[in-house]
Order: C-alpha cells, then sequence, then structure tokens
C-alpha cells in the first residue's frame, strides 16, 4: 500500500468553518441589530406617548418603515449590482443612520413620518445588499451556514437590545428615547469604517469591473421562472408565519386567549432563546438534505405552532393557555430554524454574478410583501373570526409544506443541497470519495 492517506469526512461541526470576512460581517449585522432592538419596539410608544400623536397616526408612523421597503429593497438590490455590494450597505447604512437621528429630533408629525421613512429606506437597501455581499464572502458551499448563523445572530441582537431598551427606556424621562435613537445611529455608523476597509476574497466578483458597472437588470430576473416560484412561495410563507407573529398572534393570544403582557413577553423571548439554542444544532441535522425539505419541515411546524394556539387559546386564561403560548412560539422558533438555510440559499445560486443583487433585491421585497400582507390581512380576519384565523393559518401553513415540497421537483440538485463548508485539511464527501477512487487506481497504491 502506499504511504498517501485519505482523510474520512467528518460529521459536519456545531460552528460552520466560514471565512473571517463573513464573521466581520456578521458581527457588523449584530450591532445593528442590538441598536435595532433598542428602538423598534419603542417606536409606537414614543410617537404616541412621547410626541403625543393619535393612535392612528402613531401606528402609521411605524408602518411607514414598512413601506419604504417596498421602494428600498429593489433599490438596494440595484446598487448592489451597479456600485458592489460593499458600497451599496455602507450607503444604507448612511441613510439608516441619519434616519434614527432624525426621528430623535423629530416633533410634528410630518417630522416623524419623514425620519420613520429614512430609516426604513437605510434598513431596506442594507438587507439585499448585505446578502449579496454575504453570499459572496461564504462562497457556494456556505450560503446555507451563512444565513443560519446571521438568524441566530441577528435575533440574539434584538433580544440583548430590547432588555437595554426595557431597563433603561422610560416615557417619565423623554431624554431616554433620544438617548436609544442616537446609540441606534451609532449602531449602524460604527460598521462603516469596518466594512471600508474589511478585505475581500475574489475582487472581481465583489467590486464593480474597472470596465464599468454590471449589466444586470429586473427585466433579467423577472424571466427566471424557477425564481419566481421560490418568490411566490417565500411571500406565501411570511405571510402566513412571519406576519402573524407580531400581529395577531399577541392579539389572539391576549384577548380570546387571556394572558397578561407578561404571558406574552415570556412566549416572545421563548422564541428568541430557542432560535439562539436551536439554530446550529438543526444547521448540522439539515446538512446534505433538500433546501425544499427544510422549507417544508419549517413550514409543517408553523402549523404545529398556529393548531396549539388554538388550543391555548380555549383553556380560559392562566398557567395553562400561558404554558400553551409559550410552547406554540418555541415550536414557532424551530420552523423559523429550518426554513433560515433554504430559501435565501436557493435564490443566491439560481442568481448569475452581473444581477445577484437584484435577485436579492426582489427575493428581499418577498419578505417585505408577507410582512405587509400578513398583519393587515390577519389583524382583519382577526376581528370578524378570531379562531377562525388560526384554523387557515394552519391549513395554509399545511399548503406551504405541499407546494415546497413540489417546487423542489422542478429545482435542480446543485441548487437545492444544504451544503456546510468543510473544516479546513477535510475533504467534502463527494470530493473524498472522487479522491478515494483515485488513489485506488495509482500504480503502487495495492
Amino acid at each position: 500500500m502506499s504511504g498517501t492517506r485519505i482523510q474520512a469526512p467528518r460529521r459536519p461541526a456545531l460552528i460552520p468553518a466560514l471565512p473571517r470576512a463573513t464573521w466581520v460581517v456578521l458581527s457588523g449585522d449584530f450591532v445593528s441589530a442590538v441598536g435595532s432592538g433598542l428602538t423598534l419596539p419603542c417606536l409606537f410608544v414614543y410617537a404616541h406617548q412621547v410626541r403625543h400623536l393619535g393612535y392612528e397616526m402613531a401606528g402609521l408612523v411605524v408602518a411607514s418603515i414598512a413601506l419604504a421597503s417596498l421602494a428600498g429593497n429593489p433599490l438596494g438590490g440595484a446598487l448592489a449590482d451597479r456600485w458592489s455590494p460593499r458600497r451599496a450597505v455602507i450607503a444604507g447604512l448612511v441613510v439608516a443612520a441619519a434616519g434614527s437621528v432624525a426621528l430623535a429630533l423629530a416633533r410634528p408629525a410630518g417630522a416623524l413620518f419623514a425620519a420613520s421613512c429614512l430609516l426604513g429606506l437605510g434598513v431596506s437597501v442594507i438587507w439585499p445588499a448585505q446578502d449579496s455581499l454575504l453570499a459572496t464572502v461564504a462562497g457556494p458551499a456556505g450560503l446555507s451556514a451563512v444565513f443560519s448563523v446571521r438568524h441566530a445572530s441577528f435575533n440574539a441582537g434584538l433580544g440583548l437590545g430590547a432588555l437595554v431598551a426595557a431597563a433603561v427606556v422610560s416615557v417619565a424621562h423623554p431624554g431616554t428615547f433620544t438617548a436609544v435613537y442616537l446609540a441606534d445611529a451609532c449602531s449602524f455608523l460604527a460598521f462603516v469604517p469596518v466594512l471600508a476597509r474589511l478585505r475581500l476574497p475574489e475582487r472581481g466578483a465583489v467590486e464593480p469591473a474597472a470596465s464599468g458597472p454590471q449589466q444586470g437588470s429586473y427585466r433579467q430576473v423577472l424571466r427566471d421562472k424557477a425564481f419566481l416560484r421560490v418568490w411566490a412561495l417565500t411571500a406565501f410563507i411570511v405571510t402566513v408565519s412571519f406576519g402573524q407573529f407580531q400581529s395577531s398572534f399577541p392579539g389572539y393570544a391576549t384577548r380570546p386567549g387571556g394572558i397578561s403582557t407578561r404571558g406574552l413577553s415570556l412566549a416572545f423571548a421563548a422564541d428568541m432563546l430557542t432560535v439562539m439554542v436551536m439554530q446550529l444544532v438543526v444547521l448540522r441535522w439539515l446538512a446534505g438534505r433538500r433546501r425544499t425539505t427544510g422549507v417544508a419541515l419549517a413550514a409543517t411546524a408553523w402549523a404545529t405552532s398556529w393548531a396549539v394556539v388554538i388550543a391555548g387559546g380555549h383553556l380560559g386564561g392562566g398557567v395553562a393557555a400561558e404554558t400553551a403560548f409559550v410552547t406554540a412560539m418555541v415550536i414557532f422558533a424551530i420552523g423559523e430554524t429550518l426554513f433560515s438555510p433554504t430559501l435565501p440559499a436557493v435564490i443566491n445560486d439560481l442568481a448569475p454574478p452581473e444581477a445577484a443583487g437584484r435577485y436579492n433585491g426582489l427575493g428581499v421585497l418577498a419578505f417585505t410583501t408577507g410582512f405587509l400582507l400578513g398583519p393587515a390581512g390577519g389583524t382583519a380576519v382577526l376581528g370578524r373570526w378570531g379562531t377562525g384565523l388560526f384554523i387557515v393559518l394552519t391549513l395554509a401553513c399545511l399548503s406551504a409544506a405541499v407546494a415546497a415540497l413540489s417546487l423542489g421537483r422542478r429545482l435542480a440538485p446543485d441548487v437545492n443541497r444544504i451544503e456546510l463548508p468543510a473544516p479546513a485539511g477535510h475533504l467534502p464527501q463527494d470530493d473524498y470519495l472522487t479522491a478515494a477512487a483515485a488513489t485506488l487506481d495509482r500504480p503502487g497504491t495495492a
């Protein structure tokens, strides 16, 4: 036998072996998430109780952030293709910081609307550009891993920011609101110099070519039938899952469900904690499986979660109801961990280099669409049907699971597989088998 030795593939590590640049980008995203956690839960209270707007006007100030995303998501994607993802992210960070400063100083209703739109525009430009940047620095084998880690770290940042806000923000001291909005601005700006100096791999794939900007177009994206199927499934799933999480669920849990705001806070905390604890465990378990299988399992988990919500609504409040709603949010969080490494990674595998930003721009717009349609439709139906809404949501999630499996038969195998980057010194499974065969065929190995 030859002395050549082939190292067998190991089970994927719990912490994915992502490039250093990827962790730097994820760290910046975490810091921004802390800033968002400081402010987003407080915006309605700030507009209503500190700046003295009515309920409807304060609600419109909050909604204007999401409405600005309808323009910001496609714009961020186009800028990522034209300028480069890095420069588009930096532009979004600066605009978002300006929006946070404007909110800290705004007093009339018009100024609050303009400031919230500016913040929403900046954040919505960042999202697709950063997805493109993460896809570039992570590489094809790291797509599922990087979007999973980003989901976990983003939730951790939001949770940490919300905890700090709960400890320091008070309506009795309006200056605390000004302070957290200025801190939010700093969380955006702190990452600008780091990102500007970050050394990125494959410069030609990240920065614009010397001959001029890339020539991708949204028309090119809209001709991609596989992408359109992914887009429609994403928008539908977000509408019946995430789109109900912050609106219909708390409305149902506190009224028919009869739980207190304390119980509701416990349910949301259970969701965030489950994501942080389980995300990387679930990612490792999904390795080697189809991405659409992960989507189907996620949709099934959300159907189960809504079924538990229905049961909790008939328990008459108290500890039993609180336990049911907390359990529902734990199951919901497991669905999140199953979903995060799937459709965003598919979108980036489908995207050609010249239009990667635009693919991400429209891909993120599918999430934005769901976040807008979900609360608007869900709360309207909740007011009429009550429990009937969650029966519809349960059936809708089950139908989404079936649609995901159907989509899996239409995607190329290399686009639909959850891969994790191999640790240094270890070959992926397919490369290991190829190398083993080559070694056996080599003269003198037997």
